[in-house]
């Protein structure tokens, strides 16, 4: 009898463990729906320049994602097709190069749930300064990564990012950048890489520019690189992580020992997929200055 018993609940562990997957497969097996294609062709600028192969991809991933992470509106939002498919296609575009063909991919696999505020957010924060002072106050987020598989998201800001709005932030690239930051045990600015040299010239590079950044930040120099990415390591990846898909030409330009980093852990080169954008050159007559000719 016992053993009928625990062969009873080996099948049923063995059947937790199976049906996800199988749903999953089977979910993968039907081609995206041509309404969502139509969403991630609208919402994402680079798709239209990836190779077929990076399309046939990034659609598979977007697949996934929906098939696997929760969405959740928040403060009375309804969740759409075009919220749930913009984010996807962010979010799964930071990882297109890593999962490779494998299909299922692991994709996020500590990601649970994606939470959408239809704005900026508040959330409850408490301070304590040298001398023990408690301090509550509540600040306003655009987008927040939490350890425990929860990333939280403004739309409004997600849809002037897809918009390509002067000014706009890419708040999924850089949330989620927060969670590939986490797979490595620690959120500290290196994911995970894989080898100890690896480890050893991202830790250079990125040092390096991080330092270069805090300094700009100190006077006020403006640059590719936000300058809230200056207050961790951690923000600094995700600030770069930003300027690697967003502004490719620009970063690799003016960082371009970080961006050959970021080309070895992306393994994609976003340059393919973004215009090179032409020189801009000062119209003197604009500012009244007009230079005299050569006699």
């Amino acid at each position: 009898m016992e053993g009928i018993i625990a062969g009873l609940i080996g099948a049923g562990l063995l059947a937790a463990w199976l049906l996800p997957k199988l749903r999953l497969r089977r979910a993968l097996a039907r081609p995206l729906a041509p309404e969502l294609v139509a969403i991630l062709e609208r919402n994402l600028a680079q798709y239209a320049r990836m190779d077929e192969g990076q399309q046939r991809r990034l659609r598979r991933l977007v697949q996934q994602f929906l098939h696997e992470k929760a969405f959740v509106g928040c403060a009375g939002l309804e969740v759409t097709d075009e919220m749930r498919v913009t984010i996807a296609a962010q979010a799964c575009m930071l990882v297109l190069g890593r999962t490779g063909d494998a299909s299922p991919a692991n994709l996020y696999p500590s990601l649970h749930a994606v939470l959408v505020y239809p704005g900026a957010f508040l959330v409850p924060r408490r301070e304590v300064d040298a001398a023990g002072v408690v301090t509550e106050q509540r600040q306003d987020l655009l987008g927040e990564s939490w350890g425990d598989g929860r990333v939280i998201l403004s739309w409004d800001h997600v849809r002037r990012a897809g918009a390509d709005e002067p000014e706009s932030h890419n708040v999924v690239l850089h949330e989620f950048a927060h969670q590939l930051d986490s797979e490595s045990g620690s959120t500290n600015g290196a994911p995970y890489l894989g080898s100890t040299e690896r480890y050893r010239s991202w830790s250079e590079v990125l040092s390096r520019n991080y330092a270069a950044l805090r300094r700009d930040a100190m006077w006020g120099q403006r640059g590719v690189l936000d300058h809230y990415g200056a207050s961790s390591p951690a923000e600094f990846f995700a600030v770069a992580t930003e300027s690697f898909f967003e502004q490719p030409w620009e970063l690799s330009a003016r960082h371009p020992d970080l961006y050959e980093e970021f080309l070895k852990y992306f393994r994609v080169d976003p340059r393919d997929w973004v215009a090179e954008p032409q020189p801009v050159f000062d119209d003197p007559f604009q500012h009244g200055v007009v230079y005299g000719q050569w006699r």
